[in-house]
């Protein structure tokens, strides 16, 4: 029994939280050595705000579709349903949609240039690291 659960996991990479914190450290201590300031104060915050908070409406439709389904959010998990509905009806990965609109809204708020460059590489990691083995 315990070989099926092994095997039915999807063995991603790391937790995603931890790709997106990993990678906006990195952006934001280069920011902090490297400073490169583009956006003016009244542009970064409002519209890192606006990421930050549509990232916050996201979360908990994602995690009570999960609660619903009687599934696990733990991706080192093997799932035991697959989830449709909620968000999940118009995205396959609201709840990644969504720690990149948080990573994106500290990015912008922070006008850290660097962070925001380094989505790219964030993204190339979850892809094959997270979301091909789910």
């Amino acid at each position: 029994m315990m070989d099926v659960v092994r095997r039915d996991a999807p063995g991603v990479i790391a937790l995603p939280p931890v790709i997106y914190l990993g990678f906006l450290a990195v952006g934001l201590i280069l920011e902090f050595f490297f400073p490169v300031s583009t956006l003016p104060q009244g542009v970064r915050y409002p519209l890192g705000f606006g990421l930050v908070v549509a990232s916050a409406v996201i979360i908990p439709f994602v995690l009570s579709s999960f609660r619903r389904a009687g599934t696990s959010l733990d991706v080192r998990k093997p799932a035991t349903s697959l989830v449709t509905s909620g968000p999940y009806r118009y995205s396959r990965n609201p709840a990644y949609l969504a720690l990149t609109l948080l990573y994106s809204g500290i990015a912008i708020a922070t006008d850290s240039v660097w962070t925001l460059a380094l989505l790219i590489p964030t993204l190339a990691v979850m892809h094959p690291g997270v979301i091909t083995r789910e």
